[in-house]
């Protein structure tokens, strides 16, 4: 996950070590420098799911979910913040819960801290009003289903896209797909179907339809897009009405399998988007800038899109880990279930993608910007 500060500082987390990692940019991307978040003492504890939000007050939030290798499920969701550009930390847990799995973490407009994650018995809530000190934990945004993506409006409107797969995919709950929204702080929520075709079912690496993280975004007009793949169609939809009714266009088309979309928003309808494409030994990111009009919905079928390879692959066995495959032959990996983004400060459109490379011991972030025309 990818996140600035007020002061134009950058902060970028992932996981893979036994601990929450962060990284800071002062810079603009150029150099990286590691920030000491604090050790299991402290309660910074985690391994696996991320996200970072960062207030306009400046302070950083950090969750991490916890996450059993052995037994393939989650077992905890612990929540840091920081009030001094990283230097110190408070560190919360939320949940100890079997099967705890993806958490997200925003800031509403006045200050209030919004935290979700699922365990197979719906998706949870907690909030902080008073930076990260203490949580307090609300009624269940719903009782099934996974926190597939958090999104909150200019307003305050807090958005939930709720899917059938949860808790690290050992849980699946036919007939569950739609956003919950809620404009009372959390303290109601309103259940809104979403358009397009998705076929969800139990997860399988190796199945040509990947679905995990299903994105939302406000931008700053208060309208609400969805962002979905349908094969090899990438498929947008907005709504001006908090999800009562909603407008499609397709926004990329190509031979491939199109999968794992992410999806930020500003302005009136400026979108930054991203997905993966291909499978094995093609696997390719994509990043795109859109400027969604309704009037232009029939021309957006071609957005033109930014694609690279990135360094990441999948384990590769013959007996032992085999070490003398190329780059060209080996089966690349996204290492993640989306590219995060972020309209940087500058005018710069951002993505980090993972560095994963088992057979060569290399692991960590490429931080990709790009000058939007």
């Amino acid at each position: 996950m990818l996140a600035e500060a007020p002061d134009g500082s950058l902060y970028v987390s992932g996981y893979g070590e036994g601990y929450p990692v962060l990284w800071r940019s002062t810079d603009g991307g150029v150099q990286w420098t590691r920030v000491l978040v604090g050790t299991a003492a402290d309660g910074a504890v985690g391994n696996s799911d991320v996200d970072l939000a960062i207030s306009a007050d400046g302070t950083i939030y950090l969750i991490v979910m916890m996450y059993d290798i052995a037994k393939e499920e989650g077992r905890g969701i612990t929540v840091g913040s920081s009030r001094d550009r990283g230097a110190s930390w408070r560190w919360t847990a939320l949940s100890r819960d079997r099967f705890d799995d993806r958490p997200w973490i925003e800031v509403a407009p006045n200050g209030t801290a919004h935290a979700i994650w699922n365990d197979g018995q719906g998706v949870s809530h907690a909030v902080s009003t008073d930076r990260g000190l203490t949580w307090s934990e609300r009624s269940r945004v719903a009782p099934k289903g996974m926190s597939s993506h958090l999104a909150i409006s200019p307003t305050g409107t807090i958005a939930v896209r709720i899917t059938p797969l949860s808790a690290s995919a050992n849980q699946f709950d036919a007939g569950i797909d739609s956003v919950a929204i809620s404009a009372d702080g959390g303290a109601s929520w309103t259940m809104r179907g979403l358009p397009g075709a998705r076929l969800w079912s139990a997860y399988d690496a190796r199945a040509p339809m990947l679905r995990w993280v299903e994105p939302i975004a406000w931008d700053s007009a208060n309208a609400l897009y969805s962002l979905w793949s349908e094969g090899t169609s990438l498929r947008l939809a907005r709504s001006s009405d908090r999800g009562a009714s909603w407008t499609t266009v397709p926004v990329a088309r190509g031979g491939d399998t199109l999968y794992f979309p992410y999806l930020i928003a500003r302005g009136n309808g400026e979108l930054g988007m991203s997905w993966f494409s291909g499978r094995r030994t093609r696997v390719r990111a994509n990043v795109a800038h859109v400027r969604f009009e309704e009037r232009l919905a029939d021309t957006l079928g071609a957005v033109p899109a930014h694609s690279y390879d990135f360094a990441s692959f999948r384990r590769v066995y013959f007996g032992n880990l085999q070490r003398d495959t190329t780059d060209v032959t080996r089966e690349r990996d996204t290492a993640g279930e989306y590219a995060a983004l972020l309209f940087l400060r500058d005018g710069r459109l951002a993505t980090v993608t993972t560095i994963q490379d088992f057979a060569r011991q290399r692991y960590g972030f490429t931080f990709r910007p790009y000058r939007i025309e």
